[in-house]
């Protein structure tokens, strides 16, 4: 049995299922986060697979299209991290909570 494309999708797709539904059934601020994480990672997982089985190139210059839009990805992962983190950390000082339905509360009552 060889691992061919579909096999990449189907996992690329559980992925982003798994992603999506911790976006939408987490109510603490990290969880979602992480979620968002998953869907890139998912994209990720599409742009290498289509990169290495639909547009290989040749054995002597093979076509990384797909590799350097990943690797631009995770850069982007990376800095959405830093500054959600950077204001989840902030938010936490002001209201000593992370949860995303109490902010909401708090911004009715405040």
């Amino acid at each position: 049995m060889t691992i061919g494309l579909t096999h990449f999708l189907v996992l690329a797709a559980f992925l982003f299922v798994c992603g999506l539904m911790t976006i939408l059934l987490k109510r603490n601020a990290i969880g979602i986060l992480m979620g968002v994480e998953l869907v890139l990672n998912a994209a990720n997982v599409n742009l290498v697979a289509f990169n290495y089985y639909q547009h290989p190139g040749s054995a002597a210059h093979p076509l990384l299209t797909g590799q350097i839009f990943a690797i631009f990805i995770i850069v982007l992962a990376a800095a959405e991290a830093a500054v959600a983190l950077a204001i989840f950390l902030s938010f936490y000082n002001s209201f000593s909570t992370i949860d995303v339905e109490r902010a909401n509360e708090m911004r009715e009552q405040g």
